[in-house]
């Protein structure tokens, strides 16, 4: 019988396959969980700049649907099942929060591909390199955009509503 063949850090292949796919089917659960929280936030944000912040939300759902097809076609192929569940989505109710809830789960998925990567890398896949540093830059990209929405975002004394920077109060 034949011995497994193992990486340069002692992996077996299908160890470090196995922990590729657990991985990537974390990753799978995120962008669901990105795509319900957009498409949630959407609909649920209120305020003075609702039709912006609601535009913005509906818009990366694209990309995040467009990664999470990707993770699921890759799970098939190391010969996993892709994940149908989500993680779990925050609620929150005031468009601040909405925000530093996304900039989290942005900061979580360039972390997670950041890690994939290592895992590819140890599980002899170079295929998926490209893609996921194209995701990684998607990512870095979003969360970027959220980082200066932020930015400038006014904190009101205790009781006063929450308006970005620069804005007009009545």
């Amino acid at each position: 019988m034949d011995k497994p063949k193992t990486s340069p850090k002692g992996f077996t292949n299908e160890d470090a396959r196995r922990a590729l796919v657990d991985g990537l089917n974390q990753d799978l659960a995120n962008e669901y969980q990105a795509v319900i929280m957009y498409q949630t936030y959407a609909a649920m944000v209120k305020g003075p700049f609702r039709q912006e912040l609601a535009a913005f939300f509906r818009a990366e759902i694209p990309d995040e649907l467009g990664h999470a097809a990707y993770l699921a076609d890759k799970i098939v192929a190391f010969g996993g099942t892709p994940t149908t569940r989500p993680s779990d989505v925050p609620m929150v109710q005031d468009p601040h929060g909405m925000l530093e809830e996304i900039l989290k789960a942005e900061r979580l998925a360039i972390q997670g591909y950041t890690e994939r990567l290592q895992q590819a890398e140890k599980a002899g896949e170079i295929g998926p390199r490209v893609q996921l540093e194209n995701q990684i830059t998607d990512e870095t990209n979003h969360l970027e955009e959220v980082q200066k929405m932020l930015a400038g975002w006014y904190e009101p004394a205790p009781g006063e509503n929450r308006l970005p920077a620069g804005s007009a109060r009545r």
